[in-house]
């Protein structure tokens, strides 16, 4: 075969190619997708992922079938997408655990930087500290102060090591250089439980958990852990307005696909997130849930990954916790 051939041979194929792949996406998705959740049904990630998933479903013409794996701190639902074909037909959302366990577990079964695809930052909630009404502090200076004179007297609950309320404490007592016990349990709720009873002094978690219960008054509001204030606690301040600027973490929620799935597919993907974003239904239903939709196209979720996954580092690093 002669250069020229050859050369005209290469153009067809290459011209095939891209015929192929843009039909494939154009076509998309021809079944169901699934939807893999790293956390049990009712926690808060499997609540962002139904919610934006339903509405997403509607506009694809087909079902983002939620798939609950919980296990391994939310790492067994990540690895299982990191190792399913990349075709379009597997997502999975994840908190910033994919940013957390590098620095936190010595061997994962995926690579979060390269296994995984970034479509979408979907949405965000909001941390707010609480404390048991016996707890004289009513902000959160007033907390920091009597941590200090009582050191190792105090005590938080968390849903576990790594979790976020487990290292927005960590965060605090390397901040302050405060002595406060930390009381691990098996799940936000158990700590949140161990809170209203006063089992433990203080807990942070989700303004969506505990709202009720701070409306009911069995817990005190101390501060939010976020740059505003949330609409459902306008009258607890941030971290900032409360003189700790520094303290903050927010729970974020974000769509990966398997590395290697067709971009034509990851751009559908990312164009429908932002269209359920966006949707004025949608927004409301996540409201009233105390979520705030937060969209980010995949290069602005790659960017979140990298510069959360070196802060989480910092934190466990400063906070002394050990890789498991």
């Amino acid at each position: 075969m002669s250069a020229l051939k050859r050369l005209s041979a290469i153009g067809v194929a290459a011209v095939l190619s891209f015929i192929s792949v843009n039909a494939l996406a154009q076509a998309y998705p021809a079944k169901p997708v699934r939807m893999i959740l790293p956390f049990p049904a009712g926690a808060p990630s499997d609540l962002v992922g139904r919610i934006i998933g339903q509405k997403m479903s509607e506009q694809l013409g087909q079902n983002l079938v939620p798939d609950n794996r919980a296990g391994a701190g939310g790492n067994l639902a990540l690895g299982l997408a990191a190792t399913s074909p990349a075709d379009g037909y597997t997502v999975v959302v994840s908190s910033p655990t994919i940013a957390i366990s590098p620095s936190l577990y010595k061997k994962l079964s995926y690579n979060g930087m390269k296994d995984l695809a970034p479509v979408a930052r979907l949405a965000a909630i909001e941390n707010v500290m609480v404390v048991h009404p016996s707890v004289p502090a009513k902000t959160l200076k007033q907390f920091v102060e009597l941590a200090r004179s009582k050191p190792g007297v105090l005590n938080y609950g968390s849903g576990g090591a790594g979790t976020t309320n487990h290292l927005a404490n960590e965060l605090l007592k390397y901040l302050e250089k405060i002595n406060v016990v930390h009381v691990p349990y098996k799940g936000a709720t158990l700590a949140t439980v161990a809170a209203i009873s006063g089992e433990v002094d203080q807990t942070i978690v989700s303004v969506a958990s505990i709202l009720t219960l701070i409306k009911e008054k069995r817990v005190r509001p101390i501060v939010v852990l976020s740059e505003k204030r949330v609409p459902n606690l306008p009258d607890v301040p941030t971290s900032t307005e409360a003189g700790f600027p520094n303290f903050k973490m927010s729970i974020w929620y974000a769509m990966f696909a398997p590395a290697g799935t067709p971009r034509d597919i990851i751009n559908k993907l990312t164009q429908e997130a932002q269209k359920a974003l966006d949707s004025k239904e949608l927004r409301q239903t996540l409201d009233a849930q105390s979520i705030t939709p937060w969209y980010g196209t995949p290069d602005q979720l790659a960017d979140l990954v990298k510069t959360e996954t070196a802060r989480y580092a910092t934190i466990i690093k400063g906070a002394g916790i050990q890789p498991q």
